[in-house]
């Protein structure tokens, strides 16, 4: 399977291959902030999965800890690494429109969770390497 996650515009896209290593919702405060929405949906794909990487990109570091990559025409934060999670790429997942991913099935940062957002009860709520 390959997907292409592209930005807004079109100008930018990243193409990976396989499922993503780990994939699911984030409500902590830095994702929430990079989506402005209510949490984060983040696919990761460990590094020999993508296949490649196109457009003008801009990179905005946070703290030495994370790199986002932004189309510099319309500003959508496609893709990112961090030293949270090294040796992987992290994809925005709304990105992926033509061949979207599956339901996530894992939910993390739940104490910084929307009070008003309900998920499925049988969602993973920690991450298992």
């Amino acid at each position: 399977m390959i997907r292409q996650a592209e930005c807004c515009c079109g100008d930018a896209f990243v193409r990976v291959k396989g499922e993503p290593a780990l994939y699911g919702l984030c409500h902590c405060d830095n994702c929430k902030q990079r989506t402005g929405s209510a949490f984060g949906m983040n696919a990761y794909f460990k590094e020999e999965q993508i296949l490649e990487k196109s457009g003008d990109m801009g990179i905005y570091v946070i703290r030495d800890e994370q790199q986002r990559f932004f189309c510099k025409r319309c500003g959508t934060t496609l893709f990112w690494t961090s030293s949270w999670r090294p040796g992987s790429l992290a994809i925005a997942a709304g990105c992926f429109v033509d061949n979207p991913l599956a339901a996530p099935a894992l939910t993390v940062s739940n104490e910084a969770k929307c009070d008003w957002l309900s998920l499925p009860a049988d969602w993973a709520t920690s991450v298992s390497d």
